[in-house]
C-alpha cells in the first residue's frame, strides 16, 4: 500500500475543530484539499498528520499551536487614538482591516476587538493563535 511522503501531492478531507467542539473549517461541502507534502503551503502538524497516510485511512489528529499557527502574543495587540482611523470608516468589533507596517511597508490584516470613544484595539494574531487544533483528516488521494 502507497504512504504519503515528502514531495507527494495529496487530497484530502478534512474538519478542523476548537477544543469546545466548535467547528472552524471544513472541505466537507467542497473538494478536498490539495496540496503537495514538504512545501510549507499549510500548518506543519496537519502535514506532518498525514505523512505515512494510506489513500482511505482516516485519523484524528491535536495540533498544538507551535504546530499550527503559534501562540496568542499580546504585543500583536495595540491600542490607537481613534483618529489615526480613516473617517470613511466607522470601527466596529470584530471588523477586519489591513494597517501598513511604518518600516516594510508591508500591510498586515488585524480585527478590532475593542472601540471607545477615543480609542481602537487592533489585535494582529491569527483568529486561531493560542489555539489546540482537532483535526478529523480522511487521505483521500495521492496524485
Amino acid at each position: 500500500m502507497t504512504t504519503a511522503k515528502q514531495g507527494d501531492t495529496v487530497k484530502v478531507h478534512y474538519t478542523g475543530k476548537l477544543e469546545d467542539g466548535t467547528v472552524f473549517d471544513s472541505s466537507s461541502d467542497r473538494d478536498p484539499l490539495e496540496f503537495t507534502l514538504g512545501t510549507g503551503m499549510i500548518i506543519p502538524g496537519f502535514e506532518q498528520a498525514v505523512l505515512g497516510m494510506s489513500p482511505g485511512e482516516s485519523k484524528t489528529q491535536v495540533i498544538a499551536p507551535d504546530m499550527a499557527y503559534g501562540p496568542y502574543l499580546q504585543e500583536m495587540v495595540v491600542v490607537v487614538d481613534r483618529a489615526q482611523i480613516p473617517d470613511e470608516i466607522e470601527p466596529e468589533v470584530g471588523q477586519q482591516l489591513h494597517i501598513q507596517h511604518d518600516s516594510t511597508g508591508q500591510l498586515i490584516p488585524v480585527v478590532i476587538t475593542d472601540v471607545s470613544g477615543s480609542a481602537v484595539t487592533l489585535d494582529a494574531n491569527h483568529p486561531l493563535a493560542g489555539e489546540d487544533l482537532t483535526f478529523d483528516i480522511q487521505l483521500v488521494e495521492i496524485g
